[in-house]
């Protein structure tokens, strides 16, 4: 069997995986397919990234190494009943969908391996932090979809049972983040610049203190111990932050993210 691929669901997240995957050398562009119900997608996707594309399901599976599971969770129970005649134990399915288990995927279709991903939309562009686990008989895969999700970002392999944790930090984490520099930007109008302005030089500042802690590898307090001088204005805005329940307040609205997913099925 030849190393292909199908990706299941053509929406902004499969969008981003294919882009990744035809952008590096590990399928042919031939060798990946993408299935999706929309063929306005499916022909945005087929011009701007030549793979091959389908509107029929059982024939894309057929023949394929790796079916990836890029579909709602709504979606996932019609999906799986529609292929799992057709699969065959060899074919490794890698699932995107949230908060379902590797045993849920497991008791539809018992004989296959599967490896639960979680990516984020930082994938659009090449940054996504994607999160992934496998059960002991998938273990000796993960080698392999490092690999294909490398090519959208940074992975992790952690254990399945915090893939809902790995949810929130890191997909809900998105919006978190915006939130901030949102507020960021409302400062800086308040104090004077103009909104376009604000947002170029929160943007900026955003980027280059996440860069920091990503490439010296430090903890975030030994960067802000750079910035902080005696009385100065930055620990200042720091403990004013503090005293107003900045960390607090983040602390608890990620558990709060994080009790709501454990309820969502």
């Amino acid at each position: 069997m030849k190393d292909k691929i199908t990706i299941i669901g053509g929406g902004n997240l499969g969008k981003s995986i294919i882009s990744g995957l035809a952008a590096s050398s590990i399928f042919k562009l031939t060798d990946i397919t993408v299935v999706d119900k929309s063929r306005y997608n499916l022909q945005q996707i087929e011009e701007s990234l030549g793979v091959v594309t389908s509107q029929e399901i059982k024939s894309s599976i057929k023949d394929v190494n790796w079916v990836i599971l890029c579909v709602q969770p709504r979606q996932l129970t019609t999906v799986l009943s529609e292929i799992k005649e057709i699969l065959t134990d060899s074919q490794i399915l890698i699932s995107t969908v949230t908060g379902t288990s590797i045993a849920e995927i497991n008791e539809v279709v018992p004989d296959n391996k599967v490896i639960r991903v979680m990516p984020n939309t930082g994938a659009a562009k090449k940054l996504s932090m994607t999160c992934i686990a496998a059960n002991d008989n998938a273990k000796q895969e993960l080698e392999k979809v490092e690999e294909m999700f490398k090519t959208i970002g940074e992975t992790l392999v952690i254990e399945e049972r915090l893939m809902q944790a790995a949810t929130v930090l890191g997909a809900s984490g998105i919006a978190f983040f915006l939130r901030f520099l949102r507020a960021m930007i409302q400062g800086g109008i308040q104090m004077g610049f103009h909104p376009h302005e604000a947002q170029v030089i929160a943007v900026q500042t955003a980027i280059g203190a996440a860069t920091l802690v990503a490439e010296n590898g430090t903890h975030p307090e030994r960067e802000i111990d750079k910035v902080t001088t005696p009385q100065g204005c930055t620990i200042e805005g720091l403990n004013e932050m503090e005293h107003q329940g900045l960390s607090s307040s983040v602390i608890k609205g990620v558990m709060a993210s994080y009790e709501k997913i454990n309820t969502i099925k």
